[in-house]
């Protein structure tokens, strides 16, 4: 199929989250995202760039107000607002406000300022383009979302549940960031869901803030404790006489190391003893926590249930945007910070991902050591054009080098050796124009 030079081609990029506070206010990306622009100021195509909401991390600037957080943003990366400047001199640049900086539909003021910089700020939940003889739907997706769904709409002092976290969370992180032994909490913000927090704060304090002495004392327990637990009851047992434990063998095994054997000896010992304590006092202590937990359910005390399904939500909104609109042929999002292209009811749900790190949790191969948080970058531009009047998605890499081998310890990686997660972007979807279902090629 050939594609028509006269008809317009999107680029899409959203979720940057680019600004906040002290640590915060490092853009990762910065290098890769100027290159992308100049790309798309020295192109020859038709194109419109639309950056669909969380262009800018707002919520996580606490000790300034209004617009003075613009000029904030101006001020410290002046080279990306030049380059948007020169960019958008070339192809027309679209800005939707999301809810990290959905201040920018609160003020006038902001609209100006960003215009000086070629970029127009849309001061609405959606958009709509043409493409191919059909529409395509932008909106941010927050609205799908109910902890930070905006009710009053450009009302600079809306606040949904997200803004409480962004504001007492994410921006105090980046301000405490740099007193740890690595800098790590500013990377809060790739947390998700949030559920993960707890795990992802235990995993961190053992693997980077506890004392290495303590850690590299406690791994060799952790590793056996499933074995510890297993002599343990054997050794149980053993004492109530109905098995007799094969201790002259297992002595005899391990004498055959000298030296090392008898250090094996001596761990598996101490190991029992603890794997056999753990035991008296876990079990009642299981038992207890579960019947608390099952009364707090009961009462509705703590909401356990706080983060939307990553997709149902948008599948709803779709069907009901394809229903109402039947010429509308994609569905494009971001928020959730998950790229993946998916069919509903005949049309195509496109998520741009975001442009931060992601983390991924990856459990130890063995014992009972704390998951390993593995970071990724899935930097990706999502173009959207017609082919013979189909619709054609498809998602392009931007190159950046992982950070893996400078942000995991040599313990994290050799604990999840083989679990290395390996994410990959969605390829090319095409709405054909006289079909009825799309043809999605990678769903996430």
């Amino acid at each position: 199929m050939s594609e028509d030079a006269d008809d317009p081609v999107y680029y899409v990029i959203s979720d940057l989250h680019i600004g906040g506070d002290e640590q915060l206010e490092h853009v990762d990306f910065l290098e890769e995202l100027l290159g992308f622009l100049k790309r798309l100021e020295n192109g020859d195509e038709n194109a419109e760039l639309i950056i669909n909401g969380d262009a800018f991390g707002l919520w996580e600037f606490t000790e300034l107000e209004g617009t003075a957080k613009l000029d904030e943003l101006i001020d410290r990366y002046p080279e990306l607002f030049e380059q948007l400047r020169a960019t958008g001199e070339s192809v027309p640049i679209t800005l939707l406000p999301g809810n990290h900086d959905h201040e920018l539909a609160a003020y006038d003021e902001y609209a100006d300022r960003l215009a000086a910089y070629n970029v127009d700020l849309v001061r609405a939940l959606s958009i709509t383009r043409p493409v191919g003889g059909r529409t395509i739907h932008f909106e941010h997706g927050h609205q799908q979302d109910p902890n930070n769904r905006i009710e009053d709409f450009g009302n600079p002092h809306a606040t949904p549940m997200g803004y409480f976290y962004n504001t007492h969370v994410t921006s105090r992180a980046g301000r405490l960031s740099d007193r740890g032994r690595y800098n790590w909490l500013k990377d809060v913000q790739a947390v998700t869901p949030t559920e993960r927090m707890p795990n992802w704060l235990l995993s961190k304090y053992f693997y980077r803030e506890m004392n290495p002495l303590l850690r590299y004392a406690a791994i060799p327990f952790l590793l056996l404790l499933n074995v510890s637990v297993i002599l343990a009851i054997f050794a149980g047992l053993d004492l109530a006489g109905a098995w007799t434990m094969p201790v002259d063998a297992v002595d005899a095994f391990l004498a055959r190391f000298g030296l090392a054997g008898a250090a094996v000896h001596l761990l598996l010992v101490i190991n029992a003893v603890v794997g056999g304590l753990l035991l008296l006092v876990g079990v009642p202590l299981y038992l207890f926590a579960r019947d608390a937990r099952k009364t707090v359910d009961r009462f509705g005390v703590v909401e356990t249930d706080l983060t939307v399904d990553p997709e149902q939500p948008y599948r709803e909104a779709a069907r009901e945007i394809f229903a109402d609109r039947p010429e509308t042929a994609v569905f494009c999002y971001g928020h959730t910070h998950r790229p993946g292209m998916a069919t509903v009811d005949g049309g195509l749900l496109v998520n741009t991902g975001t442009w931060l790190k992601r983390l991924h949790r990856r459990d130890v191969v063995a014992g009972h050591l704390p998951p390993v948080f593995y970071p990724s970058y899935q930097l990706c531009v999502v173009r959207i054009a017609s082919e013979d009047d189909d619709v054609v998605v498809e998602y392009e890499r931007v190159e950046k080098s992982s950070p893996t081998a400078s942000e995991l310890t040599l313990t994290e990686r050799l604990l999840t050796l083989g679990r290395e997660p390996n994410p990959e972007l969605p390829g090319r979807a095409v709405v054909e124009s006289d079909a009825p279902e799309p043809a999605a090629d990678v769903l996430e």
